[in-house]
């Protein structure tokens, strides 16, 4: 049975800031045949859900600009991290109907040759306690791994201490500042609107918080953190990574998680810290990572998937989704995380599970 098969193309680079849908990213409709038998020790797979993050515009630009990850190629699938279905099995490891968490195209349906199995396959889907499958690609995956890992190593948190956590409502913040909670810390956020400030204090329990688009982050920090910042989680860069230096106390730790005010931008708009002075009287740490660092992802991943399903399961933690309908609809999903729309964890949902 022949059927169609939307699929999100990477079109054309953008010649700095962001992505446009319909000029850089598009939808095309393919036929894709659903009765060939898949290739020997190969998949087809019903891809479910699949992750929107903001690094995946790091990966629409020419190929011969290097950077951390590969550029997308031309006429190519926008993939990101997520769960199918496997409708068709070629392999002993795999059986019909099994869910699995794989890098994957922005599409309804794909192919897996043996070496994409052993080269994009990450996981079989084990939910032993019936949790929403979207949970997977947030906090039981890489943005829960990333703020767990990253939280414990750099950050080395202690009762009493103050944490300051910007983008808190998005999907890394919020788990941050509910590990934060677990630990006794005072927990602050600075979010992007009244509703998502609502969010993170009365549904996440962070101590206070406050809209960076109506107060400064040096004044609300004096306000509400008046002792000072013994622990930065930065997201977002720029400004407020500048700005939180007034309030740091000696000794503080500065975990470089994101900088999504500055993606995109070219080199001459950059902008960051001015005093760097503070940082050397203070006696600050700032550390960058990536999840699959060794001692991040790797050291972590068993710990954070144990407790982290428990957690979710019985409710002391919490996740909010926005969740994009349809291939259609990804490429603005994913513009949607840099102008504030997304409020929590991004995933679009190609079919309902």
């Amino acid at each position: 049975m022949t059927t169609t098969n939307q699929t999100l193309i990477f079109k054309k680079a953008p010649q700095g800031g962001l992505p446009v849908p319909g000029e850089h990213m598009t939808v095309k409709s393919r036929p894709f045949d659903l009765s060939t038998p898949p290739p020997s020790g190969g998949l087809v797979l019903e891809i479910l859900y699949v992750s929107l993050d903001p690094f995946l515009t790091d990966r629409m630009r020419d190929p011969e600009i290097e950077s951390w990850i590969p550029a997308y190629d031309l006429d190519g699938p926008i993939s990101n991290d997520g769960i199918a279905r496997v409708l068709q099995s070629d392999t002993p490891n795999y059986k019909v109907g099994d869910l699995i968490i794989a890098h994957l195209p922005m599409a309804q349906y794909t192919t897996f040759t043996a070496s994409d199995v052993s080269t994009y396959i990450h996981e079989t889907l084990s939910n032993p306690h019936n949790l929403n499958l979207e949970l997977f690609l947030g906090p039981l995956r890489n943005t829960g791994l990333s703020a767990y890992s990253s939280f414990y190593e750099i950050g080395k948190p202690k009762p009493g201490e103050t944490i300051f956590i910007s983008s808190a409502s998005g999907a890394v913040g919020q788990i941050v500042g509910q590990l934060a909670k677990r630990e006794g810390l005072r927990v602050i956020g600075s979010v992007g609107g009244d509703d998502k400030l609502a969010y993170i204090v009365d549904e996440l329990g962070f101590d206070a918080g406050f809209n960076y688009k109506k107060e400064k982050t040096e004044d609300a920090l004096a306000r509400l953190a008046p002792e000072g910042v013994d622990i930065y989680y930065d997201n977002v860069g720029g400004e407020q990574l500048d700005a939180v230096m007034w309030s740091i106390n000696v000794g503080a730790r500065i975990v470089a998680c994101g900088m999504i005010s500055q993606y995109n931008k070219p080199p001459e708009e950059w902008t960051g810290i001015k005093n760097l002075l503070l940082f050397l009287e203070k006696r600050a740490t700032m550390q960058a990572f990536l999840v699959t660092d060794e001692q991040f992802g790797p050291k972590y991943a068993a710990e954070h998937q144990e407790k982290m399903q428990q957690w979710l399961a019985d409710g002391s933690i919490k996740m909010k989704s926005k969740v994009t309908e349809g291939v259609e609809n990804a490429a603005q999903g994913l513009m949607d995380l840099f102008t504030g729309k997304s409020f929590g964890k991004a995933v679009l949902r190609v079919k309902q599970d």
